[in-house]
């Protein structure tokens, strides 16, 4: 292996704590062909930047680390069905619109869309969200308060649910960690289930986006129905038969092609 540059070593190096969460100097030394000392200057960069806690002889990966690991393989599952369900919810939003986003990976993936956008303003719980758009020059980002979710970077709690009384949007698009086969929407988190039955509560319409992996599957906590939405957008993996199912509900149904 040719020597990496001290920058893209330590990246490599950052990464392989996603499958190792324990790692030892020499081992290092090894896969990227440099001497124990150049590692150990490496190691001591990545605690400086609060990523590994440095043990004896090696690294373990700090609690951080191992929350935005977790996100990041939550963001790249199905990653491909996410962004094509982003691109059709794309194209419901219209400049000028008030939005609420939630603080799923596939919302996540809309907002990336949303940064050439002009007149828009988005309220969200999520950090995520808030740091993809901060830099959009035609997007007033407005971030709620409130408690950051262990394993997630958002908000929830009494403080997020008090301020989202305070606002009224045109649309509020939420992701879902299941789907039961009679439309029910579930979370896995039951404070995040008030969030986002207030989220539609403000919103004039709304639009679930969740995957084909979502559908038949349920979790902790009921936060909804199709009833309740006005729009759900999946991929085209979906049957065909469940989502004429849906339909009946109430919501326009819409497949995505990847």
């Amino acid at each position: 292996m040719s020597t990496l540059p001290a920058a893209a070593r330590q990246a490599k190096i950052r990464d392989r704590f996603a499958t190792q969460p324990s790692v030892s100097v020499a081992e290092l030394a090894r896969e990227f062909d440099v001497s124990e000392m150049t590692i150990r200057r490496d190691l001591n960069a990545l605690e400086t930047a609060a990523q590994i806690q440095r043990t004896h002889g090696g690294a373990i990966v700090t609690e951080r680390m191992v929350l935005e690991f977790d996100y990041r393989d939550r963001r790249a599952r199905n990653q491909e069905q996410k962004q094509a369900i982003a691109r059709e919810a794309r194209k419901l939003v219209k400049p000028g619109q008030r939005l609420i986003l939630d603080n799923g990976t596939t919302t996540l993936e809309l907002a990336g869309l949303l940064k050439d956008c002009e007149e828009l303003t988005v309220i969200t719980p999520s950090l995520a969200v808030a740091s993809e758009l901060q830099h959009a020059p035609g997007v007033e980002v407005i971030l709620l308060g409130g408690v950051l979710r262990q394993g997630s970077p958002d908000l929830t709690g009494p403080v997020t649910e008090h301020c989202l009384q305070l606002f009224s949007v045109d649309f509020a698009f939420q992701g879902a960690d299941g789907i039961g086969a009679d439309g029910a929407i579930y979370t896995s988190d039951l404070q995040m289930a008030k969030v986002d039955m207030l989220m539609r509560s403000i919103a004039r319409q709304s639009c679930l986006l969740a995957d084909s992996s979502k559908i038949g599957l349920t979790a902790l906590a009921r936060c909804g129905t199709m009833s309740d939405v006005q729009y759900f957008i999946t991929d085209h993996n979906a049957s065909a038969a469940v989502l004429r199912r849906f339909e009946k509900l109430g919501p326009t149904i819409i497949r995505a092609n990847s």
